[in-house]
């Protein structure tokens, strides 16, 4: 049960990331211009989906300190390296970016790190 925790840190660390990149795709590019990318920002800053994506970041927080309260950092912390391969399937998926097999070969190297970190 204590691994909801970490489970509740990946999936809003995640959702986070994911809603953030999605608006700002939607947005665009950050302007050249001081004034464009104050601009931009403050149009960013106000658009729900990324307060959002903020406020995901807060309670990923929270989750993780409980997280803290219930494992040692050596054990939890290495779950963690599950958000990017959770974060490229979905990129890949819903955002269009880009498939690599090096990526893939990368991603795999860091699950095995997992396992054999959480397990040894």
């Amino acid at each position: 049960m204590n691994y909801i925790y970490i489970f509740g840190t990946i999936f809003f660390t995640i959702y986070g990331q994911i809603i953030l990149k999605w608006r700002l795709n939607q947005f665009g590019s950050l302007p050249e211009s001081f004034s464009g990318k104050i601009s931009f920002l403050i149009d960013a800053l106000m658009d729900i989906y990324i307060i959002s994506g903020f406020l995901s970041a807060f309670v990923a927080s929270i989750f993780w300190m409980a997280a803290m309260t219930k494992f040692e950092i050596t054990v939890a912390y290495p779950f963690m390296s599950l958000a990017p391969a959770l974060v490229f399937f979905i990129g890949v998926f819903l955002l269009g970016e880009t498939f690599t097999w090096g990526k893939v070969i990368g991603l795999f190297l860091i699950i095995i790190g997992t396992i054999v970190t959480v397990k040894f």
